[in-house]
């Protein structure tokens, strides 16, 4: 088989943010798959075939993917942010997995990207200085029950809290029930961040605190981040203050 699959991250969005490995491989992959939204992002050129599809069928764009490499072609899926990162590198190894013995030895090469996790922290400072864990608030492919247990668990451990995935038109209920339980578990001056639409026109950055934040400002669009114990403000003279997470914990904290 000559055929080639890399599963590219795109970053947030700008295209600054698109790293010089993943901007070389666009330009030499025959086909184009992901999301309407993501490849939209990628300009045209000749000889390449770009393959949009709905947000919900990750496997069967891989599996398309995985036939189109097995045929020869050289072909890229594409991932918002990082593709490892609640994304398409799981979703095409998964097909990897359950499919054809032949889609084992296919060449399969996972280009990194700047995640939403990533843009959001450095427009807010450093609130992932110290340990930090990332949860997606999904329950499509897993029980909500689950992601309860982990927002417990990473409320116990102290972790700063990145939530992936926290609404949408089909889930709007559950940010409200994982705001819910947080309340429950840290105190209700915890900072709180909303990033949404990071680095592209309509972001927009709200900072709060978990006894004040409205769940309701979330979207798929939106990157949530909750603080640990440690986690503080620096005040600074334009009002728009840094969010720091100190690299050290003292003792009894």
């Amino acid at each position: 088989m000559t055929g080639k699959i890399f599963v590219i991250g795109l970053g947030p969005g700008p295209a600054h943010w698109l790293t010089p490995e993943a901007s070389a491989v666009l330009e030499q992959v025959t086909d184009l798959i992901g999301y309407f939204s993501y490849v939209d992002r990628i300009a045209p050129r000749p000889g390449l075939t770009i393959h949009g599809s709905d947000n919900r069928v990750e496997l069967d764009r891989s599996r398309h993917a995985l036939e189109l490499a097995c045929s020869g072609k050289i072909v890229g899926v594409v991932s918002g942010g990082d593709p490892g990162v609640f994304a398409m590198a799981a979703a095409v190894l998964e097909a990897v997995e359950n499919g054809p013995e032949e889609w084992r030895g296919l060449d399969i090469e996972v280009l990194p990207g700047v995640s939403a996790m990533q843009a959001a922290a450095a427009r807010l400072g450093a609130p992932l200085g110290g340990d930090f864990c990332a949860i997606s608030l999904s329950d499509n492919l897993k029980p909500w029950e689950l992601i309860e247990r982990r927002l417990k668990a990473a409320s116990d451990g102290d972790f700063v809290v990145a939530l992936y995935n926290p609404a949408s038109k089909a889930r709007p209920k559950q940010i409200f029930d994982a705001f819910a339980l947080l309340r429950t578990l840290r105190p209700a001056s915890t900072p709180v961040a909303f990033a949404r639409a990071v680095g592209r026109p309509d972001e927009r950055i709200v900072l709060t605190t978990l006894g004040e934040a409205d769940p309701g400002l979330a979207d798929m669009s939106t990157l949530v981040m909750i603080g640990a114990t440690t986690t503080h403000l620096i005040a600074r003279p334009d009002g728009r203050p840094f969010v720091l997470t100190p690299r050290f914990y003292e003792a009894g904290q």
